[in-house]
């Protein structure tokens, strides 16, 4: 299993260092910052040799500049959305080698928060930016929610043990939401108060688990009678598909 760092920026973002075969090597997922990398570098005494970007907002890719400048490294990032600093554009079916690192990924398209996210999935891992959140999945700002509906739909048919690294700390409110919807689900309600011990020591609460988001997760569990019936409740008329009861959840939410 990969050892995998967090490392703060902003108010609620994570960047993700991934350690290699050797641990002092790492790669840097979604810098948004360069700053707090830098320091975490300095302070751990780790060598940095790629950057992993999935997708083009700022609070993810505003670092790259900066890191490249200091580290003279390799960045890989969605060929669909020019960023500076992007010197290996990747599409889905791609794979990335990090031999320096020991550590191979294969690349996925996961349209709908932005036109070309992308993810990272290797090693019982999936670095998924801000497509699937613990509890939640990202706003559309860029595609449709049949494209959301799909791209979680792929990341659902990984395997059930596959660690979760997202991009944001958002599980708390994202279980609160949750628990509006399936407000019979005892694992949310269970889940939630694990959560509020690991917030209240300020510690992660990634990274989540496939199986436990099928379990937690209303956007990856459209298909639930519960989950339907709470759509279509909130709506105020009967859904005809998955992709309109996801839309309708994914619109309560945006309100929530």
């Amino acid at each position: 299993m990969l050892k995998v760092t967090p490392v703060r920026a902003f108010r609620d973002n994570y960047i993700w260092l991934i350690h290699g075969a050797d641990p002092r090597r790492v790669a840097i997922v979604d810098p948004g910052d360069a700053r707090p990398v830098l320091a975490a570098l300095a302070a751990d005494g780790l060598e940095a040799a790629a950057i992993l970007l999935t997708h083009h907002h700022p609070d993810h890719s505003g670092g790259i500049p900066a890191l490249r400048q200091a580290l003279d490294i390799p960045c890989w990032g969605p060929a669909g959305e020019p960023v500076a600093g992007v010197t290996h554009p990747v599409h889905g079916g791609d794979h990335v080698d990090l031999p320096r690192l020991g550590l191979s990924f294969a690349v996925i398209d996961i349209p709908g928060h932005t036109a070309g996210h992308i993810a990272f999935y290797g090693h019982g891992a999936v670095f998924c930016g801000d497509t699937l959140f613990s509890a939640g999945c990202g706003r559309m700002f860029e595609g449709t929610p049949e494209q959301m509906l799909g791209s979680l739909d792929t990341l659902a048919r990984l395997p059930d043990d596959t660690h979760v690294y997202c991009g944001h700390e958002y599980t708390l409110a994202n279980l609160r939401f949750a628990r509006a919807v399936e407000p019979g689900n005892a694992e949310i309600a269970q889940h939630a108060e694990h959560v509020a011990a690991l917030r209240e020591d300020d510690t992660p609460s990634l990274p989540s688990t496939l199986a436990l988001e099928k379990r937690i997760n209303p956007f990856l569990r459209c298909d639930q009678p519960a989950v339907r019936a709470a759509a279509e409740q909130q709506a105020g008329h009967p859904l005809a598909s998955r992709i309109e009861v996801f839309a309708a959840v994914r619109r309560w939410k945006d309100a929530f």
